[in-house]
């Protein structure tokens, strides 16, 4: 009985989270204004001063996953992730403050750090998950992408540009599994409910396998910086 009703709260938790985000992406406000804008990277490049503090002058963000790596990310999404958290749409009270017109800029700063955010390359070696190929659960976590995961994000996990969806390949493990949790546990507010409903039966170690699968999907050669350490130019 206890299990029956814990179940319903939880399936009425999801309902009401769908509900509250209804069509999660329908634009509008400065999420369209941006996305309408015709970019000047050069003030992007000034803005990003402001993001480098915690994403690193080349958007690399941290392996152990506080920061995700920005670098090569469709400006989409770049786009719509920022609107939502200065709109409070996304919580992350972390970068609310650093993302404020007052700290950036208006809906033109907007489109501008994230077309110079979009060009930079990527880390050539990123934060994994701890099953290399071969492995029973790397195996496991390829079923479960290709299960659940392929329609989005797409074979090589670039995602898709023009429905919002982010590309996944190249990401850190560590900072993946904590926006899946997330999502998965409704505490994510802008997540897409069809994401939210196709992965509401994952368990952690489910959790854990598929991301770790997605973590060692490979990044194009020509989209990697040329090494490690490689140093961002604009900021030396």
């Amino acid at each position: 009985m206890k299990k029956m009703l814990l179940k319903g709260l939880v399936a009425g938790a999801f309902a009401l989270t769908g509900a509250a985000q209804g069509a999660w992406n329908e634009g509008g406000g400065e999420q369209d204004e941006a996305m309408h804008l015709t970019p000047n990277k050069e003030n992007g490049r000034d803005v990003y001063e402001v993001c480098a503090a915690c994403h690193l002058t080349e958007g690399w963000g941290t392996e152990e996953g506080t920061f995700p790596q920005l670098a090569g990310q469709h400006r989409t999404v770049l786009i719509k992730q920022l609107a939502d958290i200065r709109a409070l749409n996304r919580d992350n009270p972390t970068m609310y403050p650093f993302a404020l017109p007052e700290a950036i800029g208006d809906a033109q700063a907007v489109a501008d750090v994230t077309a110079y955010i979009q060009d930079l390359p990527m880390k050539p070696e990123w934060g994994q998950g701890p099953w290399e190929k071969g492995t029973v659960q790397y195996m496991m976590g390829e079923n479960l992408y290709q299960k659940n995961c392929v329609k989005c994000h797409a074979e090589d996990g670039m995602g898709m540009t023009d429905k919002f969806y982010p590309r996944i390949n190249g990401q850190h493990y560590n900072y993946m599994l904590r926006q899946f949790e997330w999502i998965r546990d409704g505490k994510r507010r802008n997540a897409n409910p069809e994401m939210v409903e196709q992965i509401q039966s994952f368990s952690d170690k489910d959790m854990q396998m598929v991301i770790n699968y997605a973590s060692r999907i490979p990044v194009p050669a020509d989209q990697l910086a040329p090494s490690v350490d490689w140093i961002n130019p604009d900021f030396e």
